[in-house]
């Protein structure tokens, strides 16, 4: 269901909304050339540093002991758990995109995955072949016709852009089970994403390590993947278009 206007959810969305028009654009013809928006570049490779300092230090580690630890299977099921709280939110964002098929597919596989998947331990749904619905509210921006603004590296979250940085700060409230009285998921649900993301940190531990330890330009490197990869999703572009961030030079530092 679509919150009242009157809430403090909608306000919110209206906010960001007006927020995310307003941010710096890129000119159509230089986006169209492949160049890339980058006005905060200086700040944003600063934020770079601190992020691969956390990782070096904190997160990398963590999430190595993490999946020596813990087996495979365990790893798995704890992100499918992740994944399963936020299909409510998935389901509130389709419906503000105008997309009430993908809001029905998101709640389907929340009660499937919550009912025969053990609270969404499992994922059944995916073996019964049911359709993935995965959203945010920096997709709702985009189909509301949001520009995707500048590149922004974000402290603790890493590369995005000002429509995305707005999406993000906005899916921390249109999850409907974190507005429930008496909500255990309440809880578990911030632990759960963290988790989640020391799992996939571990097992994409190479990948990952190539890209912020061995590239020439680190920075670079997280920018084009991440633009590539977010452009794709939403549909911007066609990926055969963009240089193969996996192709640019990796010499190290």
């Amino acid at each position: 269901m679509i919150p009242s206007l009157k809430s403090p959810l909608a306000a919110l969305v209206l906010s960001s909304a007006v927020l995310t028009a307003g941010c710096a654009a890129q000119d159509p013809a230089a986006r169209a050339a492949g160049e890339i928006f980058d006005p905060y570049e200086s700040t944003n490779r600063s934020i770079h540093q601190f992020n691969k300092g956390l990782d070096r230090y904190a997160f990398r580690p963590a999430s190595k002991g993490y999946v020596a630890i813990v087996p495979p299977d365990m790893v798995t099921a704890f992100g499918n758990f992740a994944e399963n709280l936020s299909k409510p939110g998935d389901a509130v964002n389709f419906l503000l995109q105008g997309n009430v098929k993908g809001a029905g597919q998101a709640m389907a596989r929340f009660a499937v995955n919550t009912v025969l998947g053990i609270g969404g331990l499992g994922d059944p749904a995916t073996e019964f072949k049911m359709a993935p619905a995965r959203t945010d509210f920096g997709e709702t921006l985009h189909v509301w016709g949001a520009g995707e603004g500048a590149y922004v590296e974000l402290p603790g979250f890493g590369p995005s852009t000002t429509r995305d940085a707005v999406g993000i700060t906005v899916d921390f409230f249109t999850n409907p089970l974190s507005h429930l009285a008496n909500n255990p998921a309440q809880d578990v649900d911030l632990p759960a994403k963290v988790v989640d993301q020391l799992g996939n940190r571990g097992k994409y531990s190479d990948t990952i390590d190539s890209i912020l330890y061995e590239s020439a330009d680190s920075y670079a490197q997280s920018r084009q993947i991440y633009l590539q990869n977010r452009r794709f999703e939403l549909g911007e572009e066609d990926p055969s278009a963009n240089i193969d961030p996996f192709e640019l030079d990796t010499g190290g530092f």
